[in-house]
């Protein structure tokens, strides 16, 4: 059984992602502890709220370093909401930019969309060959909680030397729902209030730890 780390670093849905991670077949513990984090076979970054809090508290825990450090040695380390905003450079809410940890290009921003927060059930568009949503139909429906999100992917070659496998929904236009780029996964809906299908996706996220 894989072991996984929930990073508590004061932000995130950490004891639903924690039931959801250890329902779909993993040991979880939730810390912040440098040497858990590292170690663990996986490591799950959650995030909800605004980007510049998510990176406040962040760098107050020392993430973006275990992060940094989990990638240098090709440890799988799973995004999700605003834990998968915050790998991008930049965020920009009400015209404020803030830094993000830079394991990709690009910057955050407002979805030009007529009702937004983007709430509720939503399909996505996953790329041939993905591991992340391997087994489920093209039909299925994952859940959204954002206003925000990568408008556009600019990495080339990934993390693995490989092409990154990139998953879009729409909300008023495209926008980046997941990634897949070597060690680094990532998704911008809640797998673990998505149901079935989110229990899903984690379980083949276990299934490469």
């Amino acid at each position: 059984m894989p072991s996984v780390v929930i990073l508590d670093y004061g932000s995130g849905n950490l004891r639903s992602a924690e039931r959801a991670v250890r329902r779909a077949g993993a040991e979880v513990e939730v810390t912040a502890d440098p040497h858990a984090a590292i170690n663990a076979d996986g490591l799950v970054v959650p995030g909800v709220g605004a980007f510049s809090a998510c990176m406040e508290g962040l760098l107050a825990a020392g993430g973006e370093k275990i992060i940094g450090t989990r990638l240098a040695g090709g440890r799988p380390v799973l995004g999700i909401c605003v834990g998968m905003q915050i790998l991008f450079e930049h965020g920009v809410e009400h015209g404020v930019r803030t830094e993000g940890t830079g394991e990709w290009p690009g910057t955050v921003e407002r979805l030009h969309a007529e009702i937004l927060p983007h709430m509720g059930w939503n399909t996505v568009r996953a790329p041939a060959g993905s591991e992340l949503f391997a087994g489920l139909d093209a039909q299925e429906r994952f859940y959204f909680v954002h206003s925000y999100a990568a408008r556009e992917w600019e990495l080339e070659s990934g993390l693995s030397g490989r092409q990154p496998l990139v998953t879009t929904a729409n909300h008023g236009e495209d926008f980046v729902a997941a990634v897949e780029n070597g060690p680094l996964w990532a998704t911008q809906f809640h797998p673990e209030k998505s149901g079935d299908a989110g229990a899903h996706l984690l379980r083949n996220w276990l299934n490469t730890l």
